[in-house]
């Protein structure tokens, strides 16, 4: 069953930071089966007060989005992004 890890920024503190996990983020992805469905695109926020944006990343399962978010590679690059703003990530079973 396909994962999904999305990504909902909330604010941005560093923007050095987040163009350099921007950057690097990609060659992460080297070696590892995903697709990446959404990344900020516009949006229109039905209820309530929306994100700065949304990145939806879909792995061939739970474990797959794991192995890549666990990562040597990732977690290296994702500090970046633990400063650069505030995010919620969150991974999901697909139906």
């Amino acid at each position: 069953m396909s994962a999904y890890v999305i990504f909902t920024r909330e604010e941005t503190i560093s923007q050095k930071d987040m163009d350099t996990y921007s950057a690097l983020v990609a060659k992460t992805f080297e070696g590892h089966s995903l697709e990446v469905l959404v990344a900020y695109g516009e949006q229109t926020s039905l209820e309530g007060q929306g994100p700065e944006g949304v990145v939806v990343v879909k792995f061939p399962d739970r474990d797959a989005a794991l192995s890549w978010y666990n990562g040597e590679a990732y977690r290296a690059v994702r500090e970046h992004r633990f400063l650069g703003a505030k995010y919620r990530v969150t991974l999901v079973d697909g139906v």
